[in-house]
């Protein structure tokens, strides 16, 4: 079992944003929970994907678009997103975003 962690700010955390690129850097995996940090350079976006477990997304810093399902919404610092597993979503960034992103594995996946 890993030991526990510990971030007052998770900016401090997140990887160098490089222009035109979307960077990321794993913060924690345990048995029911990833942690993912990303970096979004201004004009990146991820298009609409589904994702196999349900998820959790929370802007820390920038100006985004994102698109959950069919609904459309700006997010900004602070916006957090709860996503049932195969969900349609996507991203736009409009200026550098950093965002956590959780990965929520239910009993018995791997």
């Amino acid at each position: 079992m890993p030991e526990g962690l510990f971030s007052i700010n998770l900016n401090d955390k997140a990887p160098a944003i490089v222009a035109e690129s979307i960077v990321s850097r794993t913060l924690w995996t345990a048995e029911r929970v990833k942690a993912v940090l990303f970096g979004f350079a201004p004009g990146q976006e991820l298009s609409e994907h589904t994702a196999s477990t349900p998820a959790i997304i929370h802007i820390l810093e920038g100006e985004a678009t994102l698109t959950l399902g069919g609904n459309t919404q700006p997010a900004g610092p602070g916006t957090w997103v709860y996503m049932p597993a195969q969900l349609p979503h996507a991203l736009v960034a409009h200026t550098n975003v950093t965002m956590l992103l959780l990965l929520l594995r239910t009993e018995g996946e791997a």
